[in-house]
């Protein structure tokens, strides 16, 4: 097992930081009070290759696996999560095409993105749907070899500025998912409006709004994903993208608590700086470990989907950690800032507000946690026996009184047929002590103990106990 990361690795960790420091970080504020798309930061994302991350080299991207793309987001995201979930949001919407399109639309789609300043965004969301992708009600009705849509779409990044979106539709919302398509389509599409730029808490430089699609007219050309598809695309859209919800966590929680280290180190309180204090120490060192896991817990994600694997657990488990992990680690920024935490003029603030939507966009946690929760509870396999199955040497045998000889069974407990263990407290019935205190005799196997015995430990029913 190798943690160390490549040299190309650590030359784009290097560059993206650059970028992060020198072009990012000095307009987030402007941009956040602005409430506005940084379109002059993106366009130098584009031009630095840190945009379209993941389109493969044979169609002129840069053919970044998703570990090079998390390293590179956790660096803009500790500049500006807002900013940089607008560069990552090329990659997401470019995902299906290259995941599901064919030839021709990866050429034609994706060479385009590559050679011109060109948005695409990802539309799955609904006003009345977010994380149950299989409840949305957009219609898709197939006209001849084209599709017509109605319907609309929320809370899309960049749609604003697009130039392209990733439509999923549904040519019946009683078929739930399948019934799911999914298309290319222009944002000059006659019949497709975008609506304003939706008033958020955070990531405010982050464009999003409304799609409202009116008799839109997709051609063939431009079908992504037939009914039934479109659904799985965009499972299999989300486990490549999700990884990278953890980097921008990890990004955020990282500089909220390179903010506070500094200012424990300034800020003075009873004759010293405040550094000096075990709770503020205690403090800093959770947010630290809790970062280093967060960051582990997402490349892991990110290397399974470049390894191939099914990366479903692992992403759940990074987006679920991560998010939760920036939500502490910002908001005890702003709890060892005191009264400046809370105000403006001091950057853990935006963050704090940033931080929030990782726990709400592309699943929220308690989607991941239902994720999380059915592998383990159905298809995570044990390492230990069952519970109610543990072979066990009985100490009890070497600490009890053992029967006397005269009382002593002429047969083993497994001659006898075995011991059995109550499965509510533990207890354990060998036959060859038998349980003088509810009358069965030494010698008496457990078959032939009445039915209305209880265990003498708890009174469990003899239906509780369980064959060792």
């Amino acid at each position: 097992m190798e943690f160390e990361l490549t040299e190309q690795q650590k030359e784009l960790q290097r560059k993206a930081r650059e970028f992060a420091v020198n072009e990012v970080l000095p307009v987030a504020h402007y941009y956040d009070v602005k409430n506005d798309m940084a379109m002059d930061v993106i366009k130098k994302a584009w031009e630095e290759g840190l945009l379209n991350l993941g389109i493969p080299k044979e169609y002129g991207g840069p053919g970044y696996g998703l570990l090079d793309a998390v390293i590179i987001t956790e660096e803009i995201a500790a500049a500006c999560p807002g900013i940089a979930t607008s560069i990552f949001d090329n990659n997401l919407g470019a995902e299906p095409v290259v995941i599901g399109g064919s030839k021709e639309q990866k050429e034609r789609i994706l060479g385009e993105l590559v050679n011109e300043f060109k948005l695409i965004s990802f539309a799955t969301s609904e006003p009345g749907m977010g994380s149950d992708v299989a409840g949305m009600q957009c219609r898709a009705e197939k006209d001849g070899d084209d599709y017509i849509l109605n319907g609309s779409k929320y809370w899309i990044t960049n749609a604003g500025y697009a130039d392209y979106i990733s439509v999923f539709a549904t040519v019946d919302p009683d078929k739930r998912h399948k019934g799911i398509c999914a298309f290319i389509v222009p944002t000059d599409t006659e019949g497709l409006r975008t609506g304003s730029h939706i008033p958020k808490l955070g990531q405010r430089a982050s464009n999003t709004c409304s799609v409202v699609l009116k008799d839109v007219r997709v051609s063939k050309k431009n079908v992504l994903a037939k009914p039934g598809r479109g659904f799985v695309l965009a499972m299999q859209t989300f486990a490549h993208t999700r990884p990278a919800i953890g980097a921008f966590a990890v990004g955020c929680a990282r500089s909220a608590m390179e903010y506070a280290i500094d200012y424990t180190k300034e800020r003075e309180a009873f004759g010293r700086t405040i550094d000096h204090y075990q709770a503020i120490q205690f403090k800093i060192a959770e947010m630290y470990k809790n970062i280093e896991a967060a960051r582990l817990l997402t490349y892991r994600a990110a290397w399974e989907a470049d390894q191939g694997k099914d990366n479903n657990i692992s992403s759940a488990c990074a987006k679920a950690f991560a998010s939760d992990v920036a939500m502490e680690v910002t908001t005890e920024a702003i709890q060892i800032f005191g009264g400046y935490g809370y105000i403006k003029t001091y950057p853990v603030e935006k963050l704090f507000r940033d931080a929030k939507l990782f726990q709400i966009y592309e699943g929220t946690s308690e989607i991941q946690r239902i994720v999380i929760s059915r592998h383990a509870m159905k298809r995570y396999e044990h390492g230990m026996p069952n519970l109610y199955e543990l072979p066990s040497k009985d100490i009890y045998e070497e600490l009890e009184e053992e029967p006397s000889q005269a009382e002593r069974p002429s047969k083993s407990s497994k001659e006898l047929g075995g011991k059995y263990r109550c499965t509510v407290c533990g207890y354990v019935y060998d036959p060859v002590k038998g349980d003088e205190d509810g009358g069965i005799k030494p010698g008496t196997p457990f078959e032939d103990i009445p039915d209305g015995w209880v265990c003498p430990v708890c009174g469990a029913e003899k239906s509780k106990f369980v064959k060792i």
